[in-house]
């Protein structure tokens, strides 16, 4: 082999991590992550509106908002964000280890993060424009242009927006408790924004619209920057590679994580449930409460799975409980191909151009809920036969072959 031979191929990408010895944690965190984001986005869809919720819920419906405004809405991107900074640096440390140059790691995340950003185009103009890939893709190069290499004394401040977070979620609190307590009552809807693209009467005309959407999601969703910062900074430290080792503080992040957003959300969910009147203001800071309160249920949902994961590893390999377990972490290795999978189905299932399934099949609410559950579904089934048959995902595949130049 000559000398330039051997260079190139010391600074080639290092292969994926095969199943056997990746991390199962982020993983279930991502398979179950995308089930959030069906629920949240087909409802958005369906109801064209941002949270997607219905403005005069009736019967279950009512419950069911509750439902979304304390689980659902507002804590997926959070997760997404948190496997988002875990996954940077996992793959980081994969390609240090694998003796690749620290110059050749980041430009192969440069190289990677730009080829997100341009699935993110092509995502959010032709599909969806609630995309979240274009943003992750410019933070990503942000990030690691920025803080990726920095020593620990950088990223120990990550966790200071925690605590910057919970004082804005108890000043929150603290509003809309004095809201109530005023007893001013109201009529206040929900806030929501109009999806003005998933009301088009044509594919042509809903293009047109997500072309200004998009642009406007991606600018919204750069503060997340925060919330990747956190991941990264808990894949520094490992808490999901080794879950065992920081049982305890998973415990305390699961429990209070999921408190905060379950209760940060529940003056939202009773609004949207029509079980509370406020006044326009308190409707106000009551959104924003869910919406920061969401931030902390993505730190408990990933900390959930790190304790899932514990608890999957003392289970024997033929025992039945390993299969649903299997199917998930499956689609988690997949998340890119079972996201952009999702957004295909909402077009075709829910477009006035299209299926219209919401208008047909009555209460567009549970129709969205139904939806949403048999697409998720169907990609962990997908999934799952691409486990076994030992096949990528179709967009993990592509953005490799893009990003590293080599076969996926």
């Amino acid at each position: 082999m000559t000398v330039d031979a051997q260079a190139r191929t010391e600074e080639r990408a290092a292969p994926p991590v095969s199943g056997g010895r990746r991390i199962l944690a982020p993983d279930l965190a991502r398979g179950a992550m995308l089930l959030l984001i069906a629920l949240a986005n087909a409802t958005g869809v369906f109801l064209a509106s941002t949270p997607g919720v219905d403005t005069t819920p009736h019967g279950p419906e009512r419950v069911w908002n509750v439902f979304l405004f304390l689980f659902v809405h507002a804590r997926a991107l959070p997760l997404f964000a948190l496997m988002f900074g875990y996954g940077l640096v996992q793959f980081a440390r994969h390609q240090d280890e694998a003796g690749l140059p620290p110059g050749k790691v980041r430009a192969l995340l440069l190289r990677r993060n730009a080829w997100l950003f341009a699935f993110g185009l092509a995502h959010g103009v032709l599909l969806y424009s609630g995309d979240v890939l274009g943003a992750y893709g410019l933070i990503g190069i942000a990030f690691t242009v920025l803080l990726l290499r920095r020593g620990d004394r950088v990223h120990r401040l990550a966790p200071g927006y925690l605590i910057l977070a919970a004082l804005y979620v108890l000043g929150l609190a603290a509003l809309v408790l004095h809201g109530l307590a005023a007893g001013s009552g109201g009529a206040a809807g929900v806030p929501t924004s109009d999806f003005p693209s998933v009301t088009e009467p044509s594919y042509g005309a809903s293009l047109a619209a997500r072309v200004g959407e998009w642009p406007a999601t991606v600018l919204s969703m750069l503060p997340m920057i925060l919330f990747i910062w956190i991941g990264a900074w808990a894949a520094r430290r490992r808490l999901l590679d080794e879950p065992a080792r920081h049982r305890r503080l998973l415990r305390r992040g699961a429990t209070l994580g999921l408190t905060v957003a379950v209760l940060g959300g529940l003056p939202m969910g009773l609004l949207a449930g029509g079980f509370l009147h406020v006044d326009a203001d308190t409707a106000g800071y009551a959104k924003m409460l869910y919406e920061t309160a969401g931030f902390f249920g993505g730190i408990g949902y990933g900390c959930l799975f790190g304790l899932l994961a514990l608890r999957v590893s003392s289970w024997s390999a033929t025992s039945r409980r390993q299969l649903p377990v299997t199917a998930l972490a499956a689609l988690g290795r997949r998340s890119l191909s079972g996201y952009l999978v999702q957004s295909v189905a909402w077009l075709v299932l829910a477009s006035p151009y299209a299926l219209a399934l919401g208008d047909r099949l009555g209460s567009p609410t549970f129709v969205a809920a139904g939806c949403a559950l048999l697409v998720w579904l169907g990609t962990l089934v997908g999934a799952y036969l691409m486990h076994r048959r030992a096949r990528r995902g179709p967009a993990e595949i592509l953005l490799r072959r893009l990003a590293y130049g080599r076969r996926g």
